[in-house]
């Protein structure tokens, strides 16, 4: 990796333009979760400390190049200035000599960047007028890094340019995952369609030495070897595709697990009557709901000698219970390998976190990200606009 990061970058008396992402949920004019803004102090905070002044640029919802008054960042103020313990300027249309004018230890907030419609379509003109305001770039924003956006790309081919804290953590977990592993290193792939992770699939195949596959997936590869899994969520159509991945796996070496036993259920909902079952006895009436004890005890085995982990998406329906069992055990279980220092764990996506968090071991992994799209397209081996352009400045 060739980007820089805040300790490369000279910044007393410098205006520092930085790309946050505090996209928060919002309701009734409160945000709700406040995960993204508390991620991005360490960034405000260290440039602070060094003497410059960020600017912190960011989006908010989808206004699609318009003014939309309920998207304003303004919403986001009062959880910003807890989190940082301080009080934050917001200026809607800043100007240099506006900045300029600001005292030392100020934090600005400027407004939506998406109001602009430059924004979206990486307008050189809206990239040229952001770099105009400031010294240096720093993109603390990774999941808004899979975006080639004038925030986002465009002004850190304009300005010095470097990684904030978050960036930075970001991008070290996942080059500690996937680019230079230490091994074995095993996948754990969840949800529902294998449609929609075909190229995280078809790259982690290549990547890991043995590729976990749960959730309404894993019915589609039991189904592409012909065991019948009754009325369960399944994409039959997608039988070829499952056993070209299936043999693309065996030709690279990796080892891909399936369950072992099932729980299956007449109803999809929380208590519903159940039954462990093996993998081959599902009757034609019941859905796969989970993966069975049998399954999980295996995994451990997979785990107890992997030294590297990355997961994405749950083992079952994690959201109901009894249909947690399998993700919160293999979780638990990933959770105290990485407490006993035999495995690193990176994991990311939106139902990951959920579920990590609903198994109590969020805290337990190595590193969590929280960038969703973005975390999903590197594990897809794609090249990340926001990432390249700081590799490039």
């Amino acid at each position: 990796m060739t980007w820089k990061t805040l300790d490369d970058m000279a910044l007393d008396g410098k205006i520092v333009l930085t790309r946050v992402d505090i996209n928060v949920p919002v309701a009734d004019g409160v945000v709700t979760d406040t995960t993204r803004i508390e991620r991005i102090v360490p960034t405000v905070t260290d440039i602070l400390a060094k003497g410059g002044l960020p600017v912190l640029l960011a989006h908010f919802g989808r206004p699609k190049g318009k003014v939309v008054p309920e998207m304003s960042l303004r919403v986001v103020l009062p959880a910003l200035k807890e989190a940082l313990g301080q009080p934050v300027e917001f200026i809607a249309h800043p100007d240099r000599a506006a900045l300029e004018a600001l005292p030392k230890g100020t934090v600005v907030l400027a407004e939506n960047t998406r109001f602009a419609p430059g924004e979206e379509k990486n307008d050189p003109e809206m990239a040229a007028a952001l770099a105009a305001l400031g010294d240096i770039y720093c993109n603390d924003a990774f999941s808004a890094a899979h975006r080639a956006h004038a925030s986002t790309e465009g002004i850190a081919r304009l300005l010095p340019s470097c990684a904030g804290r978050l960036m930075q953590a970001e991008l070290e977990a996942l080059q500690r995952a996937l680019g230079t592993p230490t091994r074995p290193v095993v996948a754990v792939v969840g949800g529902a369609k294998v449609s929609t992770k075909l190229a995280l699939l078809g790259n982690l195949v290549e990547k890991v030495d043995d590729l976990v596959i749960g959730g309404g997936m894993a019915n589609t590869f039991l189904a592409a070897q012909g065991i019948d899994v009754g009325a369960s969520l399944a994409e039959h159509e997608m039988a070829d595709t499952a056993r070209e991945i299936m043999e693309k796996a065996a030709r690279a070496g990796c080892s891909i697990h399936l369950p072992k036993d099932i729980v299956v259920a007449r109803k999809f909902e929380a208590g519903a009557p159940s039954q462990t079952l093996p993998v081959s006895e599902c009757p034609r009436d019941a859905m796969i709901l989970d993966a069975g004890p049998e399954t999980v005890a295996a995994l451990k085995e997979v785990f107890a000698q992997a030294r590297t982990l990355i997961w994405n998406g749950p083992l079952g329906a994690f959201e109901i219970p009894p249909f947690d069992m399998a993700t919160n055990a293999a979780a638990r279980a990933a959770a105290d390998a990485t407490k006993a220092g035999t495995l690193i764990t990176v994991a990311g996506g939106g139902d990951t976190v959920a579920a990590l968090n609903k198994a109590g071991v969020a805290d337990d992994f190595t590193y969590i990200s929280t960038a969703g799209g973005a975390f999903l397209e590197w594990m897809e081996g794609k090249t990340l606009p926001g990432v390249a352009a700081l590799e490039a400045a």
